[in-house]
């Protein structure tokens, strides 16, 4: 289940990651453009239109945390109970989308974008491949503990 989660928080990720590795010239990131007109919804250009002091932008980006770790458990919860097969393919399915994303990211990219996104690939399996064994290892220090 935990995998499911982190790749479907990877792969809504990944798309800011590779925008990030190759900034263009142009606007400024969040910057109200054509695609942000209209009240977006929850786009940045929500509050970014509100002129807000620094502490209501400290306020809101808590607020905004906290929605965001309330949205991540109860998705855990009813992820839960769905049935091993109906997991296993939702499993792979957002592999699947994740899989094409990357490849359509990677393409856009020139050969050395696509050597640095490789390697920024490669340091979050490595970093996934990590905390899956943490997770492993502290379910096992737990039911010792029990």
């Amino acid at each position: 289940m935990r995998k499911t989660l982190i790749a479907l928080m990877f792969a809504t990720t990944l798309p800011a990651v590779a925008m990030a590795a190759a900034p263009e010239a142009g606007p400024a990131p969040f910057a109200p453009g054509p695609m942000m007109e209209g009240g977006h919804r929850g786009g940045p250009d929500m509050f970014g239109t509100l002129d807000l002091s620094r502490e209501q932008r400290l306020q809101v980006r808590k607020l905004m945390g906290e929605q965001m770790q309330q949205r991540h458990q109860i998705t855990e919860a009813f992820l839960n109970k769905l049935p091993a097969a109906d997991q296993k393919a939702m499993q792979d399915q957002l592999k699947a989308s994740e899989d094409k994303t990357r490849s359509g990211i990677r393409a856009v990219l020139n050969p050395e974008q696509q050597k640095q996104f490789d390697e920024i690939k490669q340091q979050q399996d490595q970093r996934r491949a990590e905390w899956a064994e943490f997770q492993a290892w502290k379910a096992q220090k737990d039911k010792k503990g029990q």
